[in-house]
């Protein structure tokens, strides 16, 4: 089975800082791109971040400044860093990963982000 577990989430006032974890297990972490997107409910599901194979990130602007993905390949770990945090990104974050060779993608439970003003 292939397993996505999220956890670092909670409750942050504004202008504080969280870093989410996402590990992996029961593939090779090495064929896996990565993303992380967040929900609130009744709207649709946005990308947030992501980081390739190889270490190559792109933001959604919301969070462009503010937020850093990276992995650390070692630990099959992928990180969300998320500084300065705002009221309106609560939200559930989900780990998301993509087998570059198959297609095939895995989603995390989710973990809750709550930023109180």
């Amino acid at each position: 089975q292939v397993q996505l577990v999220e956890s670092g989430g909670g409750l942050v006032q504004a202008g504080g800082s969280l870093r989410l974890s996402c590990a992996v297990s029961g593939t090779i972490f090495s064929t896996l791109d990565m993303g992380w997107y967040r929900q609130v409910p009744g709207k649709q599901r946005e990308l947030v971040a992501r980081i390739t194979r190889g270490g190559t990130t792109n933001y959604a602007d919301s969070v462009k400044d503010r937020f850093t993905c990276s992995r650390d390949n070692a630990k099959k770990t992928v990180y969300l860093e998320m500084n300065n945090l705002k009221p309106e990104d609560t939200a559930v974050y989900y780990c998301n990963a993509r087998n570059v060779f198959s297609g095939t993608g895995y989603w995390g439970r989710g973990t809750l982000v709550t930023v109180s003003s």
